[in-house]
């Protein structure tokens, strides 16, 4: 059996004014062909199911390029058909093969393109044929269209958010892909559109036991997969939105009907879905009353408008101005991305005392920079942090104590990124669980690793730079009434 594989990823803010470029590919990860690493990645799942399936199985893996952008603006026509291109290279210079898998998001938007993993995908199609099965790992923050489904034999999305479940998705859409190869099965693929924009972390409820038992009707009576679209809500394209998806072997009716029945119950719990997001005050207040009680570990705030996962800087101060207002001892803050700052605190060495201007760079919604006293705690080259086993880059960063506000500690990066591992903060000299209040620039990933160590997770909803409140997002390109645009999509 031989098997190509790739990965090319991003998510595309179409609102934000920060373009991708070929620059961020290769600075937040880039491999090229045969070079990808034995350390797992975000969005190579494939191609790590496909090295170790091809290890029991005797098969030829000829693996393409990999990489993979932060999240932020609309990337450049010349970035994407440069990195598309490449990849289409390589699996002519591959054929003839036996089956193509490949690690994509489902949300990248460039310049002339709207659907990249649609333009991406059919062209696979175009060269291999269509005896020859196709299949493509997707983020569930995808927009789902019918040119992706029609050119793939099998879509598999992460069911985790966070994403910790994408090497077992991995090696499910192989095994799927692989089987049909074999011809033993006939994927069929049902989608049914639940007409709604919703934020649906997996961690809470109702989300955690829907997704429990979706997770429980796969592999049983044909049923080979089943996926839930979340869509990205900051993408204006015309796809967007919640959608569910049934692959059956065969069995299109069959999956058709499950798909529905599965999309209604998930458009029924549409508004218990999104844990309700406190004002930074709110939360800050809350933070307070909650330490003020029997407990251990800290409450971790999560600053859900300044993450970088979603295509904003992570470089707003709002939250470190009131804690400097207020006189809240005892907080960390981080990531906040400003390379100009972590230049500064490795010229001035780890021990360093100096005056430092750091963050509120990026634009208005990034708030004014701040100018403090600051001691340098530690200087990384090269800092990572861990997600579900995956390294993510931060670049070199620094670690900085305020010494004039009550201890309150940042870390610096310069390499954008979210808060993901605790080690964000460890490898840097900060013990997160030794602090009072934990404030992350993420939206739900932190969770994986910081729910654990917490005595409580408090959500926000700005100020910054994304908004949570779909109805205030101006979108032009939608093709179909969605709630909550509108209070009944499927009146009509």
């Amino acid at each position: 059996m031989r098997v190509f594989t790739a990965s090319l990823a991003t998510e595309t803010d179409t609102f934000s004014p920060m373009v991708t470029g070929e620059a961020d590919f290769r600075t937040s990860f880039y491999a090229g062909p045969g070079a990808f690493g034995d350390e797992p990645r975000l969005f190579a799942g494939p191609l790590i199911a496909a090295r170790k399936r091809g290890r029991a199985a005797n098969w030829e893996v000829i693996e393409g390029t990999c990489t993979f952008a932060q999240p932020a603006g609309t990337v450049t026509r010349a970035a994407y058909e440069l990195f598309r291109d490449e990849i289409l290279d390589q699996l002519r210079s591959a054929m003839p093969v036996d089956m193509v898998v490949l690690g994509l998001h489902g949300a990248m938007v460039a310049d002339g393109y709207d659907d990249c993993e649609g333009d991406l995908l059919a062209r696979v199609r175009a060269i291999v044929g269509r005896d020859v099965p196709v299949g493509a790992e997707l983020d569930p923050h995808c927009h789902l269209t019918e040119t992706m489904t029609k050119s793939a034999d099998a879509l598999i999305c992460f069911k985790e958010s966070p994403h910790t479940d994408y090497l077992e998705r991995g090696e499910e859409l192989v095994d799927i892909i692989a089987d049909c190869a074999r011809k033993k099965i006939k994927p069929a693929t049902s989608v049914y559109d639940c007409r709604m924009i919703q934020f649906m972390p997996t961690v809470d409820e109702p989300m955690r036991s829907f997704v429990d038992r979706v997770k429980a009707l796969e592999g049983k009576d044909g049923v080979l997969s089943i996926s839930i679209v979340h869509g990205y809500t900051l993408g204006d394209v015309a796809d967007l939105g919640v959608k569910i998806v049934v692959i059956t072997d065969d069995a299109k009716e069959k999956g058709d009907r499950l798909a529905e029945r599965l999309g209604r119950e998930l458009y029924a719990l549409k508004d218990a879905l999104f844990p309700e997001s406190a004002r930074m005050d709110d939360a800050l207040d809350e933070a307070e009353r909650l330490l003020a009680e029997p407990g251990k570990g800290p409450v971790v705030i999560a600053d859900r408008a300044d993450n970088a996962g979603g295509g904003a800087p992570s470089d707003s101060t709002y939250f470190m101005d009131r804690v400097i207002e207020r006189g809240i001892e005892g907080v960390a803050v981080g990531p906040v991305w400003d390379p100009i700052a972590v230049r500064q605190c490795l010229a001035a060495g780890e021990g360093g005392v100096f005056a430092l201007r750091f963050a509120g760079k990026m634009g208005p919604t990034s708030g004014r920079p701040i100018d403090a006293r600051v001691r340098v705690i530690r200087c990384v080259r090269g800092a990572t942090q861990t997600f579900a086993g995956a390294r993510d880059e931060l670049g070199d960063a620094a670690s900085i104590e305020l010494l004039d506000h009550k201890g309150l500690a940042v870390v610096l990066i310069s390499t954008r990124t979210q808060a993901l591992g605790l080690d964000l903060f460890s490898g840097l000299g900060i013990d997160p669980a030794g602090k009072r209040i934990v404030i992350v620039k993420s939206f739900t990933h932190f969770n994986a690793a910081f729910r654990p160590i917490a005595r409580a997770v408090l959500y926000t909803g700005g100020p910054g730079p994304l908004t949570l409140n779909v109805r205030d997002v101006p979108y032009t390109k939608i093709a179909r009434p969605l709630w909550p645009l509108v209070a009944d999509p499927f009146a009509a």
